[in-house]
């Protein structure tokens, strides 16, 4: 090729300048896609088909509130936290933290249940929202009552759509303040209920809360 024709395409000259490190890329980017589709095909989603086996039984004890079963299985069946184990990573084992986390807040457990609690995590917000206040359940019976707020909170923002949870878990955090002697951050919370969620039972009754809460001297 000559000067002249490189000089009008300088694309071209740039190729033909850079060409054993453009191949190099290329290569580079052809090993790093089929790596990621083998992992993907031949790994991942096999995983995935046995970790949603695995869980099928867990998931029947869990609807049963058997919450032993559903953590250790029954032995024909493996419980969650075997599918936690062996097969991090997957959806399921996602979805078995769930599952752990409820079932040692069951049991009394409620540092284990705070541990699997905290690592799991879904799109589902109404899930989310329950793992989030049975969370603040857990730090409550612990008596940690500051942490037990912070997760009453997140739990009742998480999502708004939905009055009955939302408000179930900012009175939750209302009662806490409440007894905590925290009257004035109560009544704000119980007053918050009353304007966001007024046809929820929490809405309903929160007059009644206020109500002894500012007549108090």
């Amino acid at each position: 090729m000559s000067d002249l024709h490189q000089e009008k395409h300088p694309f071209l000259a740039f190729v033909k300048k850079n060409q054993k490190n453009l191949t190099t890329l290329l290569v580079l980017i052809i090993v790093v896609v089929a790596a990621y589709f083998g992992y993907s095909e031949l790994y991942q989603k096999p995983r995935e088909a046995k970790a949603a086996d695995a869980i099928f039984t867990a998931e029947k004890y869990f609807a049963q509130d058997s919450s032993n079963l559903v953590l250790n299985g029954d032995g024909a069946s493996k419980g969650a936290l075997y599918v936690i184990k062996e097969y991090s990573g997957t959806q399921s084992a996602n979805l078995a933290k769930y599952y752990a986390g409820i079932s040692y807040f069951r049991t009394g457990d409620f540092n284990k249940a705070i541990e699997y609690l905290k690592d799991f995590s879904t799109s589902a917000k109404q899930v989310q929202a329950i793992a989030f206040g049975t969370i603040g359940d857990a730090y409550s019976e612990l008596k940690k009552y500051d942490e037990a707020l912070d997760y009453y909170k997140k739990a009742g923002a998480h999502f708004p759509e939905d009055e009955a949870i939302s408000s179930e878990y900012m009175f939750r955090a209302a009662a806490l303040l409440e007894l905590n002697g925290k009257n004035t951050e109560a009544v704000a919370i119980y007053k918050d209920i009353k304007a966001k969620y007024p046809k929820s039972e929490k809405g309903f009754n929160a007059d009644k809360y206020i109500s002894r809460l500012e007549i108090k001297p």
